[in-house]
């Protein structure tokens, strides 16, 4: 590979000869790089030009243009007619300028943002109902015999959302439990009414925390894991494939996994608020003072029954809101890991949310009606 040049009155020539491919043009660049002429008609003499593929048309285009930048010009001679027809593709690329970004009014964005999220609301609101009406048809089926529910899904499912979920479930509880009581104690003692911590902890664990702090650790454990099994399969085409055998996709995928939250988010209910009571009793024991029988008799006389129901009422409902919220962000995945990690994040962050609403929604509804 070699470059020639020669030079008369205001025109310099530049001879080009070899290949130049994305192999060899490393080598013959730093030899004509230099060979800009400044005010000069620079000729590129292609005679003894042997390849040239596309990296090589970029290194000659960037020395015609480093010529036009330097107040010259320059011009192609003798190149075969293919390498003037690839440069001649090639040259305009990257020549115009990228527009501006206009400026961004600040009010029209933040309207523009509030349209998309009540859109977005909406169909989520759509795809929520859909798949709720869907689930229920599919459920209605298996009971009336139409059908025949999953077994094997099912029970594996339940295993993974309640019994393997019960050591992180009952840690925390129990981490909960003794936090409320230690806090309790602490400033109650100032009016010597200590204790009361532990009906503090037992109708707030029974009514409210327990399912909640459930309810939010399933979101965050279940709910995601969910969202990433049916969104990997999108991916993977799975889904696709259940339509085309003609199976139905909610009543495969979603339905065994709806069910097991149903049945699992109860079940970690009562074990979320056994542990937090077994805090608050170590704490009422050695940082309190309370003694045990002390501590088990004023647990008995505060939490009643319906204390406790109370919350057991709560858990099918944040379960089935969990559960669809996840199959739904599982179901808009598209072909990418990024959209995976997008529609898990937003699938546990909406959970929660929701959770957090129908908790509200819920004491909202038990005050009104006195209990």
């Amino acid at each position: 590979m070699r470059s020639a040049d020669g030079a008369r009155d205001d025109v310099t020539v530049l001879g080009i000869a070899g290949d130049w491919t994305v192999e060899t043009v490393s080598d013959v660049l730093p030899t004509v790089a230099d060979k800009v002429a400044p005010g000069r008609h620079l000729v590129f003499d292609g005679s003894g030009l042997g390849r040239l593929d596309t990296a090589g048309a970029w290194a000659l285009i960037g020395l015609m243009r480093r010529q036009e930048q330097a107040g010259g010009s320059s011009e192609l001679k003798d190149f075969s007619k293919p390498a003037t027809t690839l440069i001649a593709e090639i040259d305009p690329l990257g020549r115009d300028q990228l527009p501006e970004p206009g400026r961004i009014n600040p009010i029209t964005w933040t309207l523009e943002e509030i349209g998309r999220g009540a859109a977005a609301l909406v169909s989520d609101g759509y795809l929520l109902l859909a798949t709720l009406g869907e689930a229920l048809a599919a459920f209605a089926n298996v009971v009336l015999l139409r059908r025949r529910m999953r077994w094997a899904a099912l029970f594996n499912n339940i295993s993974g959302a309640s019994i393997q979920a019960v050591p992180i479930i009952g840690l925390m509880s129990f981490l909960i439990g003794m936090i409320i009581a230690q806090q309790g104690g602490f400033y109650l003692a100032t009016y010597g009414a200590d204790v009361l911590v532990v009906d503090l902890v037992g109708v707030l664990t029974c009514r409210e925390i327990g399912v909640l702090l459930t309810a939010i650790m399933i979101a965050g454990r279940s709910g995601a894991a969910y969202t990433a099994e049916i969104g990997s399969m999108k991916m993977r085409e799975e889904v696709d494939a259940l339509k085309v055998l003609g199976l139905s996709p909610v009543e495969v995928l979603v339905l065994p996994r709806l069910i097991a939250l149903i049945i699992a988010l109860p079940i970690l209910t009562l074990v979320s608020d056994l542990a937090a009571m077994a805090g608050a009793w170590l704490v009422g024991l050695f940082y309190i003072g309370i003694p045990t029988d002390v501590f088990l008799e004023r647990l008995r006389a505060a939490v009643t029954p319906t204390h406790v129901l109370i919350g057991l009422a709560k858990a099918p409902f944040m379960a089935a809101i969990i559960g669809l919220i996840a199959a739904i962000e599982g179901m808009k995945v598209k072909g990418s890991a990024e959209s995976l990690g997008e529609h898990t994040t937003a699938a546990v962050v909406k959970a929660i949310f929701m959770v957090v609403v129908t908790d509200g929604v819920f004491a909202m509804i038990f005050a009104m009606i006195g209990i």
